[in-house]
């Protein structure tokens, strides 16, 4: 016979884990939606908090099983009192409550909200990089291999010679032998005791306190004897310093965001721009435990920028796009060793840029930054093809963690991004 195992253990708030898996998967279509949508009012590192699901009432209704039109049947209403075999029943007039807001205003009737769903923050990130994975991620021999930090965690019996502790297992030591030989000396000290008092008596004269005194020296001597066989330091008193190796993270990435600022650039352009860095630097928390930002801009001149001045700057004048590639590699050589860091690259510029420059741009990215990064990504947010993208395609040819597309409306972002960073067919 078959059995059907139902887990009804209930996660936070008393909300059943299998349901909300279901759920979610027979509404996949308007989370992903939603999801999508969020990305519009985000920062690039505001990634603290989940998102609402707002669904209409419409899509919750529930398949039924119900008579088809036509027929002949019969059926009991309960607690009928206005009609009678025959009557013709009017259909129910419109502004009668309804969901959504939709239809006419009515004084009577109870409306009915969307609902909502609150995606949590490890939910959100889950349904966004679903079917993605980082291409050719190759982690360098650092990460691959754990890296493991001694930390102190008190002492211990066992251990090397070069880590014991002299003066804890001296105490240890002095301990034991005060504990053992505690009531051996108390004895000791009453037989001492009793010796003397003898000895006085049998200097007076007394006969039987002097035949008392030598069997009393001999218990003396054998409890003396004993009390020298306690050793002085035992291996049970020996002490070590215990230490424990506990993992240290070092899968890290920095992620540099090289863009345009000239006066070509509008705020339509750098929108577009922003939301390709957005997806990229979601799409690195699901691989590494630290992501660093590096933000330039660069018109004539390349600046190192924070978040705010890199997307709402502007300047006027030309366009060197080699000025941006040779600071990420000087700022790469200060701070980002590449033993210990995965590199990453992304560029967004309208493809202008001075015309002796362009060829210059692929020769410092194919000799020096491309043996760096682990993947650079180019993203055109103009249509027309400049020389810029004629020097670029000679890479993508020849550099498999090279990619370049076009983005010129906000809709066509993610489709590049998902094309950019698709998950590699497994070799047949």
């Amino acid at each position: 016979m078959l059995q059907s195992i139902i887990d009804r253990r209930l996660a936070g708030k008393n909300k059943s884990i299998g349901n909300r898996e279901r759920f979610m998967r027979r509404y996949k279509d308007q989370i992903r939606e939603a999801v999508k949508r969020a990305v519009d009012g985000r920062g690039i590192r505001d990634l603290e908090r989940g998102e609402e699901v707002r669904i209409p009432k419409k899509d919750l209704s529930q398949p039924v099983f119900h008579h088809g039109q036509g027929g002949t049947r019969e059926m009991v209403h309960p607690g009928n009192k206005e009609y009678v075999r025959g009557d013709r029943i009017e259909r129910p007039k419109g502004g009668q409550g309804g969901g959504s807001g939709k239809g006419q205003a009515s004084d009577s009737g109870e409306g009915e909200d969307d609902f909502t769903f609150a995606l949590s923050k490890e939910e959100f990130m889950q349904v966004f990089f679903e079917d993605l994975a980082l291409p050719h991620l190759v982690r360098t021999q650092l990460a691959e291999t754990p890296e493991w930090r001694s930390h102190r965690a008190g002492y211990t019996s066992d251990g090397t010679p070069t880590n014991l502790h002299v003066v804890r297992s001296m105490r240890g030591a002095i301990g034991r032998r005060l504990a053992i030989g505690a009531g051996s000396r108390r004895e000791l000290r009453e037989m001492e005791q009793r010796l003397v008092e003898l000895q006085a008596a049998a200097a007076a004269g007394d006969a039987a306190a002097r035949a008392q005194i030598p069997p009393l020296e001999q218990e003396i001597a054998e409890l003396k004897a004993r009390l020298e066989r306690i050793p002085y330091l035992d291996p049970i008193d020996l002490r070590f310093r215990n230490r424990v190796r506990v993992p240290v993270p070092t899968s890290k990435a920095v992620m540099f965001c090289l863009m345009d600022v000239s006066g070509s650039m509008d705020e339509g352009r750098k929108e577009l721009s922003k939301r390709f860095f957005i997806l990229l630097y979601l799409f690195l928390t699901r691989h590494y435990e630290k992501i660093d930002i590096v933000f330039i801009r660069h018109h004539t001149q390349a600046q190192e920028v924070d978040e705010e001045n890199f997307f709402h700057a502007r300047e006027t004048g030309g366009t060197v796009v080699s000025s941006a590639l040779v600071l990420m590699e000087e700022i790469i050589r200060a701070r980002y060793n590449p033993a210990e860091w995965n590199i990453y690259g992304a560029q967004a510029s309208d493809g202008d840029n001075w015309h002796h420059d362009s060829g210059r741009c692929r020769e410092i990215l194919n000799d020096k930054l491309l043996p760096l990064c682990r993947y650079f990504a180019y993203v055109q947010v103009a249509e027309e093809e400049q020389n810029l993208w004629e020097e670029y395609t000679q890479l993508a040819s020849t550099h498999e963690h090279f990619a370049m597309r076009k983005a010129v409306e906000a809709s066509q972002i993610y489709p590049v991004f998902r094309d950019l960073f698709k998950k590699e067919q497994a070799a047949a």
